[in-house]
């Protein structure tokens, strides 16, 4: 029997069992429909993959990490084109006011990967289809005021969101909204002057294999709402991933000899991150501001910068990230917003090497360390952006928005993208698609990129056609920068190059429809 049949039978058994410890005063059935097709233009590799940067004789002796990129800003390499789908199906009991259980599944697909039939010879697949991609997305027991208390208990599978979501959210906005939920406990207490939260989230599970290998996410969210109009937040997260990484695995004295030379264990990892936030309105005027400082152990992240077997077990998370916009209201037809912002995500890119460096590949490598995003629902670009990964990077946009009608806004914002530690590449001579290095098996002969990542403009169009039906058009142009034709680590939190093959612009378009019940 498929997964999801026996999922909806043991639905079926509780709803029918419930009767037995408890009455339900009321039972809600909801859920989502979601259609996005997307078109992104000169922006991948035409290999469809990720790419090496460089022969690995030009950077001998440098600890790149993963040293690879997928872009290609060639108008000439493959578009990616795809159409998502995202099914939603959520049940809500009530027992009493105060407990309730809610469970949802959904199912995220591209259209075109679970057609069960050839058209060449016309065979019918569906009885062979294994690929069940329907999950059990959220699925919790909530109790509220506890104890005569505003306190709230939240166990089980939850979205978490906390903000802006800037670094933790649902992850639903722009293309690849595939939802983000997490194996929670959560507590609130909430007043009409404050609120906190704190939640504990188990993000893998070793089991037997390791000790103490899991990774767990931790955080304690306060919110103070006091003032009118304004909302005042503090917080602290902690992911600890305590997977074992080491650059050997000997007996003692073979570790000990190994250790001496260098070789190591790497500690847990542990990433602190503290942040504020304020987010409010005066008159026509709004504002919202968040920084936050990351710290710890980043052992994950130094195993991988290694020098011929070593990595830098002494790598540390030591970075600033803050995003500020300010906006303004018009009292007029079509009420104009307009509004500016900046972005700073901390990075730093120590992957040049100098000629002792390259001469003495004893030398202890030094990782490359950026501001990690967490699980941020912010999408800054549907070209750099996709997976909410930017970092390295300062960004500058400004924008307005209009109603010219009750049920439609447009919005058009203008950004530039800069890299904040740009990388130090070999020299080369370029022919096309032909690179020849100036000094083969010299990596300590480097220049610095550009830093320019680029300019882009967007244009949004939101259509309500009732309260449950929306439709999106999306609109960007990318005006491609030095900085990604050269490369900077900007990529998946810093790790992965934005390196073209070219610097052809890049477009990008998106239509969606989304209904609600």
């Amino acid at each position: 029997m498929k997964w999801w049949k026996a999922c909806m039978l043991a639905v079926l058994a509780f709803a029918l069992a419930a009767p037995a410890f408890a009455e339900l005063q009321n039972v809600q059935v909801g859920g989502e429909l979601r259609i996005r097709y997307n078109y992104i233009g000169s922006n991948y590799d035409s290999t469809n993959g990720i790419r090496p940067l460089y022969p690995p004789a030009w950077i001998a002796g440098r600890p790149m990490g993963i040293a690879a990129a997928i872009y290609g800003w060639d108008k000439d390499s493959n578009a990616s084109k795809f159409t998502e789908m995202r099914t939603r199906l959520n049940v809500k009991a009530d027992f009493t006011d105060e407990v309730c259980a809610y469970v949802e599944f959904d199912s995220y697909d591209i259209w075109g990967e679970d057609f069960r039939s050839n058209y060449v010879t016309g065979a019918d697949f569906r009885q062979n289809d294994a690929n069940d991609d329907v999950s059990v997305y959220q699925a919790y027991i909530q109790a509220k005021n506890m104890w005569g208390t505003p306190l709230q208990l939240r166990v089980g599978r939850q979205e978490l969101a906390f903000g802006s979501q800037w670094l933790v959210g649902t992850k639903d906005f722009g293309p690849n909204f595939v939802g983000q939920s997490f194996d929670a406990l959560r507590l609130t207490y909430a007043t009409d002057m404050f609120s906190v939260d704190a939640f504990a989230a188990k993000l893998a599970e070793a089991g037997l294999a390791e000790e103490d290998g899991d990774t767990d996410f931790y955080g304690v969210y306060a919110s103070c709402t006091a003032v009118e109009n304004w909302t005042f937040d503090a917080y602290y997260f902690l992911l600890r991933d305590a997977a074992a990484y080491s650059d050997s695995d000997q007996d003692w004295f073979s570790e000990a000899i190994q250790d001496w030379f260098g070789v190591d264990d790497y500690d847990p990892t542990n990433l602190n991150t503290v942040g504020l936030r304020a987010n409010g309105t005066w008159n026509a005027f709004d504002f919202n501001a968040e920084a936050a400082y990351q710290f710890g152990d980043a052992g994950r992240i130094g195993s991988m910068f290694r020098n011929l077997v070593v990595g830098d077990e002494d790598a540390e998370f030591d970075n600033w990230g803050g995003t500020v916009e300010a906006g303004y209201t018009f009292d007029m037809a079509w009420t104009p917003r307009v509004f500016l912002g900046a972005d700073y995500i901390g990075g730093e890119d120590n992957r040049d090497l100098s000629w002792f460096q390259w001469w003495w590949p004893f030398d202890k490598p030094q990782s490359s360390i950026s501001f990690n995003r967490l699980f941020s629902n912010q999408m800054y670009s549907g070209f750099l952006d996709l997976n909410n990964d930017l970092s390295n990077v300062w960004i500058a946009r400004g924008g307005a928005t209009v109603h010219p009608l009750e049920s439609v806004s447009v919005t058009g914002i203008v950004s530039h993208f800069e890299a904040l530690d740009p990388f130090d590449a070999p020299y080369f001579w370029k022919f096309g698609n032909f690179i020849v290095p100036l000094f083969p098996n010299r990596s300590y002969a480097a220049e610095e990129n550009s830093s320019d990542l680029g300019w882009q403009v967007d244009l949004i169009t939101s259509y309500n056609y009732t309260e449950d039906l929306s439709f999106v058009v999306h609109y960007a142009h990318l005006f491609v920068g030095d900085g990604l034709t050269d490369g900077a680590y900007s990529a998946y939190n810093g790790l992965v190059s934005t390196q073209g093959t070219d610097n052809d612009d890049s477009d990008y378009i998106a239509f969606e429809t989304r209904l609600r019940f």
